[in-house]
């Protein structure tokens, strides 16, 4: 029999959430951590709960990630994913993939089915038609909103920065009750991205990392700045000199902070079952599941909890 209590956190990204997604968000992260929970609940294991829960959030068009990514410069949707395994640090991502729906599940089989950690572009489209996953035409994947604030950001006048605060990055980390550990992050990107950009999201330690000695974690935020410090690797180690998640979520973030002026957030799960959802932008949509209790929240000191049953109960209503 396992000997822990699973748990899974999920972030639907950090940034400024707009008023009128707000709710979207929040249903989006509750219905993501409930899926990857179920899993858990059963016996499964924290990589199939993280990538089930990533992959409810990439067919969510309220995040910037599979359905709902932004596009880069020339209008079209560049997706990056990665998946960790902390029994053995095997690991799986792709980079700029577009005709995927679910890159997170690409990542998956890199990691199980080639000798390599990452593939990009052409080569992780060859790959995908190996394995026989269907072609998503690109407008499938582009809504209404991502094409509205792609032609906005092309005006003269525009400041892509200003768009850039609504990042939207999903993850998820986990443990199951064999005491494994793994994470999970998929992506979109920068909207009006140079063709061929790849952020922190594919990139092993700073879109996600998950280790079986210390937890898991996963990122977002702005990606160049997480790149920098190596933020979900360097959690980890704040974590194996002794703090706790949230300690470590916090001085990891605020280390980003004030060395490269970078805002982001993170969700941590340690190897005893302690987690964290730490952000220093204004907001971050999250939820957790532990102990058959669902938490959820989005702003800076918010935090929803109810039983899981209710939660599931209410699933199809709203929150």
């Amino acid at each position: 029999l396992g000997r822990m209590k699973p748990v899974i956190v999920v972030h639907g990204g950090a940034g400024r959430i707009f008023k009128e997604r707000e709710e979207g968000s929040r249903a989006g992260v509750v219905r993501a951590a409930l899926r990857g929970y179920g899993i858990l609940k059963q016996g499964g294991s924290a990589l199939d709960a993280v990538e089930e829960a990533v992959q409810s959030m990439e067919d969510d068009p309220h995040f910037n990630a599979g359905c709902g990514s932004v596009l880069n410069e020339k209008g079209e949707v560049e997706m990056d994913a990665i998946i960790m395994d902390g029994k053995n640090l095997d690991s799986g991502a792709v980079s700029a993939v577009k005709y995927v729906a679910n890159p997170i599940k690409l990542a998956r089989l890199v990691m199980e089915k080639t000798k390599h950690m990452l593939l990009t572009d052409h080569g992780a489209h060859l790959f995908a038609q190996a394995m026989g996953i269907p072609e998503t035409p690109g407008e499938k994947l582009i809504t209404e909103r991502s094409r509205e604030r792609w032609k906005k950001n092309l005006e003269p006048d525009s400041n892509p920065a200003e768009f850039q605060k609504d990042l939207g990055t999903v993850g998820a980390v986990a443990i199951d009750n064999e005491g494994n550990v793994a994470c999970a992050t998929s992506t979109g990107g920068l909207s009006n991205k140079l063709i061929g950009r790849v952020g922190d999201t594919a990139c092993i330690g700073s879109g996600g990392y998950a280790d079986n000695s210390s937890g898991a974690t996963s990122t977002t935020g702005h990606g160049e700045s997480i790149m920098k410090v190596v933020l979900a690797r360097l959690i980890l180690y704040h974590m194996e000199q002794g703090m706790s998640p949230e300690m470590a979520a916090d001085t990891a973030l605020d280390y980003m902070k004030t060395r490269v002026g970078g805002l982001g957030g993170v969700i941590v799960v340690n190897n005893s079952g302690e987690w964290a959802a730490r952000f220093s932008t204004k907001q971050m949509s999250w939820a957790t599941v532990k102990d058959d209790q669902l938490h959820y929240g989005i702003y800076a000191g918010e935090k929803h909890t109810k039983p899981v049953d209710e939660a599931l109960a209410s699933e199809s209503g709203q929150f």
